[in-house]
């Protein structure tokens, strides 16, 4: 199977399956010698982990985390980091009796049909469980963009067609909705539970803020950073929509009411804009304003609510699909969107730093080239001064080669060699090879060949 796969210079590949025994995720390309704190890692799992409260899944899962590999005394080794989760509470048992059919809004049947076999239990590699080893990577992610004062918040914005009229960050994980706004999380919490009892399920958008993002990230083509974004929160399971900026409400704008204002702040020494209706992006490239990003979370699609479908030998059938599912997935979306979001921004930051790198290094070897060409300018030069000495000695009648002269020569050079630490050798044979040089001009001088 491949799609495993995300990322271009920091790298991770998901594995498992929701009632298998365990799921997990390998990242490579981290640097060495960065701090891994593995609290904070479950910390981040804990948001995400099913049974929380009324409004999700009732499974039970400590989401323990055990690193394999590539860390070591509390620090990055540069090896590829492997996290494991051990699955405690599969019930695999619970599908048996709906094993031959499809369910409504699951991959059963797209799986089965690309790839001859389908993990009915829980919907395998298709479950909402694997979002688990993302969020574990993304913990590694937003560590390493925090020592950078980088910091990503995601928030239930609406949930069952309820929205919040107010953004209060300090909110957010107070309520079970994840909603910046308590009084609009009540009548989210009311609304799902009631839902819940007629044994259906709502959805809702989750809303991402990116504070104090570096200038200069994304490729301004294909790899623009709103299309590597979109990309991997449309890669979640339950993500039907994704926007940033004003979104869609910009295609009912005029140009001069959706394009930003821009100023020079002199505090912080760089253009601005006074208003941000882009998001943050500008032609795919961040721009160092607030990055913000909206994402359209299907209602789950596991309800108990009688449903029409077909086995998978075509016969019709009708399933209500039992166990344990979340009435509302958004809660439980924000912290593996603010996952995605920070492997997205590590993997455009390091590739950012590897630009300036290479920048710097072109440069060093431009300097290096403009030396070699007058190192060779200057032998030739030489050559000719050479040639003029040789002349003049010849008319005169004087002796054209000097050994003296070249003692003297070298005997300076390797006093100047000393004063700046360069090896005594190196000196003698590029000194050896320029009077070597001198000698078969002078020779020819001598013959009348440069008469």
């Amino acid at each position: 199977m491949a799609g495993n796969t995300f990322g271009s210079t920091v790298r991770i590949t998901t594995f498992g399956e929701s009632h298998g025994r365990a799921i997990g995720v390998v990242i490579d390309g981290v640097k060495p010698g960065l701090p891994i704190d593995t609290a904070f890692i479950q910390q981040e799992l804990d948001r995400r982990r099913p049974g929380q409260s009324s409004v999700t899944t009732s499974r039970k899962e400590t989401d323990t985390v055990e690193i394999l590999s590539g860390v070591f005394e509390g620090t990055t080794t540069g090896t590829p980091i492997c996290m494991v989760i051990w699955n405690r509470d599969q019930q695999p048992q619970a599908y048996e009796r709906i094993k031959d059919m499809f369910r409504p809004g699951h991959a059963g049947y797209t799986y089965l049909a690309k790839y001859g076999v389908s993990d009915y239990r829980g919907g395998g590699r298709s479950s909402g469980r694997e979002t688990a080893a993302r969020v574990a990577a993304g913990a590694v992610a937003k560590s390493f963009l925090a020592q950078r004062g980088v910091h990503i918040y995601a928030y239930t914005l609406e949930a069952g067609g309820i929205r919040a009229q107010r953004i209060d960050l300090t909110q957010i994980e107070k309520n079970p909705l994840r909603c910046p706004d308590p009084e609009a999380a009540k009548k989210m919490e009311r609304k799902i539970l009631r839902v819940k009892k007629e044994g259906d399920s709502v959805g809702g958008i989750v809303e991402v803020v990116i504070k104090n993002p570096p200038v200069g990230l994304g490729e301004p083509v294909f790899d623009k950073l709103e299309a590597d974004l979109a990309k991997a929160l449309m890669s979640i399971g339950a993500i039907k929509g994704f926007e940033v900026g004003r979104g869609f409400a910009a295609a009912r704008m005029k140009g001069s009411e959706n394009n930003d204002p821009m100023y020079f702040d002199t505090k912080l020494k760089r253009v601005r804009t006074r208003t941000n209706n882009a998001g943050g992006i500008a032609g795919g490239i961040s721009n160092g304003e607030d990055i913000v990003l909206r994402i359209a979370v299907k209602p789950a699609s596991s309800i108990a609510k009688p449903q029409e479908t077909v086995t998978v030998d075509g016969k019709p059938a009708t399933i209500a699909v039992e166990g344990r599912h979340d009435p509302c997935i958004c809660p439980r979306v924000v912290p593996v969107a603010e996952a995605m979001v920070a492997l997205t921004l590590l993997d455009h930051l390091t590739r950012q730093q590897l630009l300036k790198r290479k920048t710097k290094l072109q440069a060093l070897r431009h300097d290096i080239d403009l030396i070699d060409t007058n190192i060779l300018l200057l032998v030739a030069e030489r050559q000719s001064l050479v040639e003029q000495v040789g002349l003049l000695k010849k008319k005169r009648g004087e002796k054209i080669y000097d050994p003296q002269r070249e003692k003297d020569i070298l005997a300076r050079q390797l006093a100047t060699a000393r004063a700046f630490g360069i090896d005594p050798q190196f000196i003698r044979t590029i000194c050896r090879a320029i009077f070597d040089l001198a000698r078969t001009t002078q020779r020819k001088l001598s013959k009348g060949a440069l008469a």
